[in-house]
């Protein structure tokens, strides 16, 4: 198999499991992690394991955390301590962490940002709040949610009736995909793009 041939076919995450095994990869990590991984392979890229935590055995509690206080490397994870601290911090009964919390922590994690804390967390959490726009914004480039997205586009493309007149249709599906990854619209399937493009995937409509 070659980069191409990867990039033309839908994969569950079991299906990136196995061909991570089939090629001797790490297997753990999110299906975004496997996919990168993948793709750094047969592109010819350096291969890189999911980063991992360090001091993971080190437990802070909510009273040891401050906004100086660096996202890896401390001991902080997404536990009840910090839950208990951005709720003091943020004068709520509860607290819930959200995506894009956790998208950015991943993002640290991956990259080993050794200056990135928990401050910047509070900064991601308050400009995303409540901000739909704002938060699609901050996801628009990240990997795992880009995954997402095609995950979702493609269930609904199958769901869709009208696609079973092509005999390929996770290939036009990919098509389509390219063509909203491309545009400014929502990052979703619409049936109105099968009329849209109809050019395009013309020639995958049975007879």
């Amino acid at each position: 198999m070659d980069l191409a041939a990867f990039k033309t076919h839908y994969y569950y995450k079991t299906d990136l499991i196995a061909l991570c095994r089939q090629y001797q990869l790490p297997t753990s990590g999110t299906k975004a992690d496997l996919n990168q991984r993948l793709d750094a392979f047969f592109s010819g890229r350096p291969v890189r394991q999911r980063a991992e935590s360090a001091n993971r055995g080190q437990k802070l509690t909510a009273a040891q955390l401050t906004l100086e206080t660096p996202i890896i490397g401390s001991g902080f994870a997404f536990n009840a301590a910090a839950r208990e601290f951005f709720a003091a911090y943020f004068h709520v009964k509860h607290f819930r962490f959200t995506k894009s919390m956790a998208v950015y922590k991943r993002q640290v994690d991956a990259k080993k940002d050794q200056t990135a804390t928990i401050g910047d967390l509070i900064r991601v959490y308050q400009e995303t709040k409540d901000k739909p726009a704002a938060q699609r914004a901050f996801l628009a480039n990240n990997p795992e949610e880009q995954t997402y997205q095609w995950n979702n586009f493609v269930r609904d493309f199958f769901a869709d009736p009208q696609t079973v007149v092509f005999y390929d249709r996770m290939k036009v599906a990919a098509i389509l995909w390219q063509q909203v990854k491309r545009s400014t619209a929502a990052k979703v399937y619409r049936a109105q793009l099968v009329t849209q493009y109809g050019s395009l995937i013309a020639r995958y409509r049975r007879p």
